[in-house]
């Protein structure tokens, strides 16, 4: 008669549940079947090794493994240990007894220790949700599945553990994690501060009013004038992750295994800076066993992109869905996976190759015509996505050896927290709308109402400075922000003012 243990396979963020049947039969040779790949069917090599290493007998008979649902494609190593644990069970060297009320997963090494997994948070909470018991897994993965309340979660270190435990031979002490109180002392564990930063206030504001409505923003200026200084510490005035923001985004760095033995929940937003190397799958995710690319890994943060001209066209134009759609779908033959990816892009670029256009002190040596054909590499449908183009000057000597304490990212924070709150609340009948630029253009025209003056001062700016159509609703939202700032219900001359200054790469001449 088979025997079953439970395992689980994570397709995008979400678990399956597997169910691994065993049959022993006269014979010889061992199959898998149920559509493994080749790791899952090298695992009866390791399973072999691991099993005489603990001291176990590996049964020399016919030994059909099959993984159940049969239709979904099985990969990835982390099905030795209950495959392992199923052998020792149809051979009657494991009690079946506690078998039903458990998933067990991990990786199995020839010793019989255990290697981490991938996407044990979510492995966790299918699991819950389907009534099991508990989960076994590596020590490594405990703390990251611990989080889930009301579910027993036991870090074991090697096969014989995992046996002893299911024949009763020794107790296994769960991993506790206090999810709420772990959330609450690391809300705000930054290392870096806005009071870091000497002088550059106007940029500050500028990433102030893009963290207060949600705004993607470009930071132009030359080599050394603080651009990813200043975008790095831009999480830090982001309003603090909720508590299913923190679980949303540790399920994706989970699936990724790019959480540490000594994390649990991810509390703080996500910074991500890839290189401008990087290739298109790898930035929006994919790939033969499509894993989450670096646009999900920020999910719930920021996205920041150095050197925007130097990344390839076509890794550019890929981002362009998901930062309309806040989401990304990896299709396959057989099936589809959707990570999630609302994140704040920021990037930063040279106005020119050599750096120094339009700069006070030094003088720029491209040639005629290079300077639009640099900023040529941004198409305009994603400068289209960008609210805020904030031009960024050198700081002068003074300004660097000054005494004189900046505001500190907790001060700027509260600010953003209190705008936030009032977009909250402004959209609290929408629910695919958390905050002023994720607008529609329908949106737009309802909410950002202007004045008589405030709609001559913008066809006056968009004449004058040569703004394209595009500008218009961008200025619309920025001011909408801005005036939220303020505590203003109505949006101001000044708060137009404003959002048009923040416009530079729309206006005409602005290259030469």
């Amino acid at each position: 008669m088979p025997v079953k243990t439970y395992a689980s396979a994570v397709y995008g963020i979400e678990a399956i549940t597997i169910t691994i049947e065993v049959n022993i039969s006269s014979g010889l040779k061992y199959f898998i079947v149920g559509l493994p790949d080749n790791a899952v069917k090298e695992s009866m090599l390791r399973v072999e090794a691991a099993v005489n290493t603990s001291r176990y007998h590996m049964p020399r008979q016919r030994i059909v493994v099959n993984l159940a649902p049969a239709d979904i494609r099985k990969e990835g190593s982390a099905f030795d240990l209950a495959i392992a644990i199923g052998i020792l069970a149809a051979s009657k060297q494991v009690n079946e007894e506690k078998l039903e009320k458990y998933l067990i997963m991990g990786e199995l090494s020839l010793d019989g220790g255990l290697q981490p997994i991938k996407g044990a948070l979510p492995i966790a909470i299918q699991g819950r949700k389907e009534g099991f018991k508990g989960l076994l897994l590596p020590k490594a993965n405990a703390r990251e599945a611990a989080i889930v309340s009301d579910f027993d979660v036991f870090g074991v270190e090697s096969l014989a553990d995992v046996i002893q435990f299911f024949n009763n031979k020794s107790d296994l002490v769960p991993t506790v994690v206090d999810t709420r109180q772990e959330f609450l002392n690391n809300i705000s564990s930054y290392e870096n501060d806005f009071s870091d930063v000497k002088g550059q206030e106007s940029i500050k504001r500028a990433l102030e009013i893009a963290a207060a409505g949600g705004h993607n923003c470009i930071l132009i200026g030359p080599p050394g004038a603080g651009k990813t200084m200043l975008a790095k510490r831009l999480p830090t005035i982001l309003p603090p992750l909720n508590l299913y923001e923190a679980l949303d985004t540790t399920k994706i760095h989970s699936v990724a295994g790019k959480l540490a033995a000594s994390d649990s929940l991810m509390t703080v937003r996500p910074f991500r800076s890839p290189h401008h190397t990087i290739s298109d799958v790898a930035l929006v995710g994919g790939g033969t066993n499509p894993q989450p690319g670096e646009i999900s890994l920020a999910h719930n943060g920021v996205l920041f992109l150095d050197e925007l001209p130097e990344f390839k066209r076509s890794v550019l134009e890929v981002m362009r869905q998901p930062l309309e759609e806040r989401r990304v779908t990896i299709s396959r033959a057989r099936s589809s996976v959707n990570y999630p990816a609302s994140f704040m892009l920021v990037a930063s670029m040279n106005p020119c190759p050599c750096g120094f256009y339009n700069h006070p002190d030094k003088e720029c040596i491209c040639p005629p015509g290079t300077v639009q054909k640099y900023l040529s590499k941004i198409s305009g449908p994603l400068l289209d996505r960008i609210d805020l183009h904030v031009e960024v000057t050198p700081v002068n000597f003074n300004e660097l050896s000054s005494d004189r304490l900046a505001e500190k990212s907790e001060v700027i924070r509260e600010r953003v927290v209190t705008a936030r709150d009032i977009q909250i609340k402004r959209f609290e009948n929408k629910t695919d709308v958390f905050c002023n630029a994720q607008m529609s253009p329908k949106s737009v025209r309802e909410i950002c109402l202007i004045t008589e003056a405030g709609q001559l001062l913008l066809k006056q700016a968009m004449e004058k400075l040569g703004l394209s159509a595009r500008a218009y609703d961008r200025i619309l939202k920025v001011s909408r922000t801005i005036a939220d700032l303020a505590g203003s219900d109505d949006i101001r001359i000044e708060h137009l003012a404003e959002a048009i200054h923040y416009r530079s790469l729309d206006r005409e001449g602005w290259a030469g």
